[in-house]
């Protein structure tokens, strides 16, 4: 047995991660994307009372939603009631439109809470909807560096909204 930790890089988290720190001067893009008027710039599925859906500008699959409160907090534990309520049933939403317009076989649901969980936006809790297919991965992260996303993500926000607008 080896004293070594193997490790796999995957480069493409900093790109995710330092971009946060380039789009508002520093601030909060989930606040910057509630704030702005522009759903199809930010890619703004649906808007609720007290959370937003959101894709994510890099995915771990097509169709990687994040469901956001609208208050900038950093944890679950921070989130009241009635936030609670509403972030369970936007996952909801967001899996049967996801399961509408994609057909995925499967779903990831989730939170990252704090940096060291993996968080790339620790200051602003938010929740992963992640669609999952048989097969969905593969060797390219690894061997090549690269994450293989099978569709654009302005085609994966037409569709969605498409359909949040027939509902």
């Amino acid at each position: 047995m080896s004293d070594s930790l193997d490790r796999l890089w995957s480069p493409w988290r900093s790109e995710y991660i330092e971009s946060f720190a380039s789009e508002g001067g520093g601030g909060c893009v989930f606040c910057d994307a509630l704030a702005s008027s522009d759903d199809d710039a930010r890619y703004v599925v649906w808007r609720g009372k007290t959370c937003f859906a959101i894709l994510n500008r890099f995915p771990y699959n097509a169709g990687h939603i994040l469901i956001v409160p609208n208050r900038h907090l950093p944890s679950l534990q921070d989130l009241t009631t009635e936030e609670d309520a509403e972030v369970m049933a936007s996952a909801k939403r967001m899996m049967r439109l996801l399961t509408e317009t994609m057909h995925p076989q499967g779903f990831n649901f989730g939170a990252n809470v704090g940096r060291v969980s993996g968080a790339g936006m620790a200051d602003h809790v938010h929740f992963h909807v992640v669609p999952r297919w048989n097969g969905d991965t593969n060797f390219m992260p690894v061997v090549g560096g690269t994450k293989v996303i099978s569709e654009e993500l302005a085609a994966t926000y037409r569709k969605l909204k498409e359909a949040v607008v027939k509902k």
